[in-house]
C-alpha cells in the first residue's frame, strides 16, 4: 500500500492537474459563447460548426451525410434524442403519485446544449493540451466495442435507429462523448508529465477571451454501421462476464448504488479509510463509464444511504472524515448536477441507517448517532418541498443498526439488526410504518428467524425475504424467512442447497427469485452464492466459473437481466474497482414505457457491512491480518 507521503504527492499532483484543466475549460467556455461562427476544417473532412441559431426542433430534416456539416445544432437535437432513449428506459417507481413527465419537464433546451458543448471541449482540449486529437479509426472502434460489448443490445439498437442508423451521426453524437470520457479520465488521472509550457498555454488561453478554438475534425468520413451483438438480452443465463474498468470509479468500499432504468450510479463510499464524494454512472448500452460530477456534491461519506426517486439519486447521512454526518444531496444524471438536501429539521446526524423511496418521500431510520448510540427514530424527506418531517416513536421498534428495510408500496418495514444495552441483543423484532398515519405496528415473532444483524431484505411484491447475517455469538447463519405483512406471519426459507453462512452480502429480487452474492466471515470471503426461488422454497447455486473476486461491502443492482456486482474488499485492505454481471435469464427485463406511463423500481438492497468470523469452506480467502473496522459498536 502507499505511504501518506506518496499519497498527498499523487492528491497535489492530480490536484495542479486538474486546477489547469479547469482553467482550460474557462477558456473554453468563453468562446464557444461566440456566435455564428463555424470551425471547418482542411481538406474534405466533415468539422465541427457551433452555430447555435439554427433551428433544432426536431430530428427531421437532420440526417447528416457523408458531405454535409455536422453544426452545433445537429448535434444538440441529436443529443436531446438520445436523451429521449434513455428517459423512456428511466424506472418511474410505480409508487409515484404523479404519472412520468415527459423529459422537458426535467431537462431544458440549455442544459441539453450544455452536455453538446462539453464533449466538444473535451475533444478540443485533447488535441491542445495533449496531442491526441480522436480519429475516425478511434470512433469506428468505439462503435464497434459498444456493439459487440453491449450488454443490453435492445437498448442500444434504440439508440441507433433513433440517429437514424446513420454511421456518421452515430460515431459523432454517441461514440465521441463515451470515448472521451474514457480518455480523459485516463489522462486526467494518469498524466504526470503536464509540461509547464503547456500550462503556460493555458494561461494565455484564459486570456484570450474571443479566441475561436479550432477543433478538430472528423479525420476521415468513411464510417461503417457495426452489426449488433444478438445475443439474449447480450447474456447467457448462469453465467459471469467482468465489468468494464475503463474509466470506473476508483476502487472503494461501503458505497452505494442505484439503477435508474438506463445507469447504474455509484456514488461515495472509502478508500483506506478515507472517505470519498466521487461517483460514476454505469452505462450498460454502451458498456461505459461516466463520472459524476463533483461540483455541488457533497462532502465524502461511507455508510451512507442512497434511493432512486424516477429522476434523482437521493444521498443522505453516513460518516464523514471525522464524523457522523445529516446532510446529503440530490443527483440529477442528465444534468450531471447536484443540489444539497436542507438540514432544518433533518434527523440527527448517523450512518449505518437505511432509506426507502415511497414515490413521494425518502425515509430513513435507525442507526448510530456521532455517539455511537444506536436510534429509534428517522425523518421523511420531501424532494420536492425540500423539507423533513420526523418518524414518529409511539410504538416504534427499539433503536438498532445494521437491520433492513423495505418499502412494500403502502408501509416501510424495518427488522433485525443489532443494539447493546447492557448486553448484546441481536434482534428479531421489526415493525411496520405507516407514513400516511405516522403510526408503528411491530412485527409478529411468531416463527420468526433467529434474531441477526448484517442481513439483506428484499421486497417480492407480497414478502420480505430476510436472509443470512450474524447470529448470537456472532455466529454466521444461512438461514432466513419470508414475513407476510397482510397476515403478518414468518415462513421459513429451505436451507437445502443453501449457500453457506455468510453475512455483508448482497442481495437482489429478479421478479421470481432472490440472488445472494459475496461476503463471508472473518475467517474468509465468498466469491459464490445463490438463488432462492420461493414459490418453490428451493435453492439453485450460481455459477463459480469465472466470478469477481471474494468480497464484502459491496454494491449489486438489478438491471432487468443482469445482477451488477461492483467495488468493495477483501479483509486484507485491497479495495476493488471491478465488479461482475451475472445473468440470470428468468428474471423479467423492463420495456421502454411513454413517459405517461409509470413502471416499477427494484427494492434497493441494503448496504452490507462488516463480515463476521465462521470456519470457511470452498473457495474462500485466507485468514486475515487485524485492520481498522468503519464504525465503532455501541
Amino acid at each position: 500500500m502507499k505511504t501518506k507521503g506518496k499519497i498527498s504527492a499523487y492528491i497535489f499532483r492530480s490536484s495542479t492537474v486538474a486546477l489547469v484543466f479547469l482553467c482550460a475549460v474557462v477558456a473554453l467556455s468563453s468562446a464557444f459563447n461566440v456566435p455564428k461562427r463555424s470551425l471547418t476544417a482542411p481538406q474534405n473532412n466533415t468539422a465541427f460548426r457551433l452555430d447555435r441559431h439554427e433551428s433544432d426542433s426536431s430530428v427531421e430534416g437532420h440526417t447528416i451525410r457523408s458531405n454535409q456539416m455536422l453544426t452545433f445544432a445537429d448535434r444538440v437535437v441529436y443529443q436531446r434524442v438520445i436523451e429521449e432513449v434513455y428517459w423512456r428506459h428511466r424506472i418511474w417507481p410505480e409508487a409515484n403519485p404523479s404519472p412520468k413527465p415527459p423529459l422537458d419537464q426535467l431537462m431544458s433546451h440549455a442544459e441539453i446544449e450544455k452536455k453538446v458543448e462539453d464533449y466538444l471541449r473535451k475533444s478540443q482540449l485533447l488535441q491542445d493540451y495533449w496531442q491526441r486529437p480522436i480519429t475516425a479509426d478511434q470512433l469506428q472502434d468505439e462503435m464497434e466495442r459498444m456493439a459487440s460489448h453491449t450488454k443490453q443490445p435492445a437498448v442500444l439498437q434504440e439508440l441507433f435507429e433513433a440517429l437514424g442508423n446513420d454511421p456518421l451521426v452515430i460515431a459523432e453524437c454517441l461514440a465521441r462523448p463515451t470515448l472521451l470520457e474514457r480518455l480523459g479520465s485516463n489522462l486526467y488521472g494518469h498524466d504526470q508529465k503536464f509540461q509547464a509550457e503547456r500550462r503556460r498555454r493555458v494561461e494565455v488561453d484564459v486570456q484570450a477571451e474571443n479566441q475561436t478554438p479550432q477543433l478538430m475534425a472528423v479525420a476521415s468520413i468513411s464510417f461503417t454501421l457495426p452489426t449488433i451483438s444478438n445475443g439474449p438480452n447480450g447474456c447467457i443465463d448462469n453465467t459471469w462476464s467482468a465489468t468494464n474498468i475503463s474509466g470506473a470509479p476508483d476502487a472503494r468500499f461501503f458505497h452505494t448504488a442505484v439503477w435508474t432504468g438506463s445507469e447504474m450510479i455509484v456514488w461515495g463510499g472509502a478508500f483506506q479509510n478515507t472517505p470519498l464524494n466521487t461517483g460514476a454512472r454505469y452505462n450498460p448500452a454502451t458498456d461505459s463509464w461516466t463520472a459524476t460530477s463533483i461540483t455541488g456534491a457533497p462532502v465524502g461519506r461511507w455508510i451512507h444511504t442512497a434511493v432512486w426517486t424516477g429522476s434523482e439519486m437521493i444521498v443522505w447521512g453516513g460518516q464523514g472524515s471525522s464524523a457522523n454526518l445529516n446532510t446529503g444531496g440530490r443527483y440529477d444524471p442528465p444534468t450531471d448536477s447536484w443540489t444539497a438536501t436542507s438540514t432544518t429539521d433533518a434527523p440527527v446526524a448517523r450512518s449505518w441507517q437505511t432509506a426507502v423511496w415511497t414515490g413521494s418521500q425518502m425515509i430513513v431510520w435507525g442507526g448510530n448517532d456521532n455517539s455511537a448510540h444506536t436510534l429509534n427514530t428517522g425523518g421523511r424527506y420531501n424532494p420536492s418541498t425540500d423539507d423533513w418531517t420526523a418518524t414518529g416513536i409511539t410504538n416504534a421498534p427499539h433503536d438498532r443498526f445494521e437491520h433492513t428495510a423495505v418499502w412494500t408500496g403502502s408501509e416501510m418495514i424495518v427488522w433485525g439488526g443489532f443494539y447493546f444495552d447492557t448486553t448484546s441483543h441481536y434482534s428479531n423484532t421489526g415493525g411496520r410504518y405507516d407514513p400516511s398515519t405516522d403510526n408503528w405496528t411491530a412485527t409478529s415473532i411468531a416463527n420468526v428467524p433467529d434474531g441477526r444483524r448484517l442481513h439483506t431484505g428484499v421486497w417480492t411484491g407480497s414478502e420480505m425475504i430476510v436472509w443470512g447475517g450474524a447470529g448470537e455469538n456472532e455466529v454466521p447463519l444461512n438461514t432466513g424467512g419470508g414475513y407476510n405483512p397482510d397476515t403478518d406471519s414468518w415462513t421459513n426459507t429451505s436451507t437445502t442447497n443453501a449457500p453457506e453462512p455468510r453475512s455483508s452480502h448482497t442481495a437482489v429480487w429478479i421478479g421470481t427469485e432472490m440472488i445472494i452474492w459475496g461476503g463471508g466471515t472473518t475467517s474468509g470471503l465468498f466469491d459464490s452464492g445463490g438463488r432462492y426461488a420461493p414459490v418453490t422454497d428451493s435453492w439453485t447455486f450460481t455459477s463459480t466459473a469465472d466470478p469477481p473476486d471474494a468480497r464484502y461491502a459491496h454494491t449489486a443492482v438489478w438491471i432487468g437481466s443482469e445482477m451488477i456486482v461492483w467495488g468493495g474488499s477483501d479483509l486484507f485492505g485491497n479495495y476493488f474497482n471491478t465488479g461482475g454481471r451475472y445473468c440470470a435469464q428468468g428474471g423479467p427485463t423492463p420495456t421502454p414505457t411513454p413517459s405517461s406511463t409509470p413502471t416499477a423500481t427494484p427494492t434497493p438492497t441494503a448496504t452490507p457491512a462488516t463480515p463476521t468470523p465462521t470456519p470457511c469452506t470452498g473457495r474462500c480467502t485466507p485468514t486475515p491480518r487485524p485492520r481498522p473496522t468503519p464504525a465503532s459498536r455501541p
